[in-house]
């Protein structure tokens, strides 16, 4: 579905990506792991076209994207759903459900939309007219996710999705992300909690100073001497 080939990615003179691939295939979930700073976000970003890269090419179901603008990407059927969560403070859950259908075309299609986050958040129902910025961690969280799901992705990047949240809401955050991944959406995951990052993953790769440095399956890395002592407190 997605394939990264020797992605480079410089913020200004600081070569943050270094020569990156890696792959994604229909159906999985994949996570990147690794310390702050080691390039994660940054090739979120690029593949989401919020930033450009210095060299590399980005192939998503058989076309290079790179130099695709943002909304022609989540037009194609990837959705970001960003570090830090970032709702529309002053807009209500509704509303910022209806920035994500933005480029969502059809009105039944939109209606169904909601229906199937409703379903899936039912908090949000209840809290549809609350302002966003009032909600707790863990339900904006789940605001964002929405959010991405409503321009109907075929993949979707999270970015960070644990952070910052009480361990009931984590434990909830990840069993949605297996959900969204059994109903047919492939999942490109960033997660500081790489144990259950890894748990949850068909693959990952290790990333380190813009680099990968390790791959295999979820259960390889959980099992890998050098990843339990570098991030799983092993």
């Amino acid at each position: 579905m997605l394939k990264v080939d020797n992605l480079s990615v410089n913020y200004g003179v600081i070569n943050a990506v270094k020569d990156v691939s890696f792959e994604i295939n229909e159906g999985e979930i994949v996570s990147l792991i690794g310390a702050n700073g080691a390039g994660k976000t940054t090739i979120l970003k690029t593949i989401s076209g919020l930033l450009k890269a210095k060299g590399g090419t980005i192939t998503y179901l058989g076309r290079n994207i790179q130099k695709d603008s943002a909304p022609k990407i989540v037009g194609a059927g990837i959705s970001q759903v960003p570090e830090g969560r970032h709702v529309f403070a002053g807009l209500s859950v509704m509303e910022n459900l209806q920035m994500g259908a933005f480029l969502t075309k059809g009105k039944q299609r939109v209606q169904e939309n909601y229906h199937q986050v409703f379903d899936r958040f039912p908090i949000l129902k209840e809290r549809q007219n609350q302002d966003a910025a009032t909600l707790s961690g863990g339900e904006q969280q789940m605001l964002v996710m929405g959010r991405a799901l409503m321009a109907n992705p075929k993949l979707i990047l999270l970015d960070e999705p644990s952070m910052g949240l009480a361990p009931i809401f984590i434990n909830e955050i990840f069993d949605i992300i297996k959900e969204i991944n059994k109903a047919g959406t492939t999942v490109l995951l960033i997660e500081q909690n790489a144990k259950k990052a890894l748990s949850i993953s068909d693959r990952a790769y290790v990333v380190a100073t813009g680099e990968i440095m390790l791959t295999g399956t979820g259960d390889e890395l959980l099992a890998n001497s050098e990843v339990q002592k570098a991030y799983l407190g092993g």
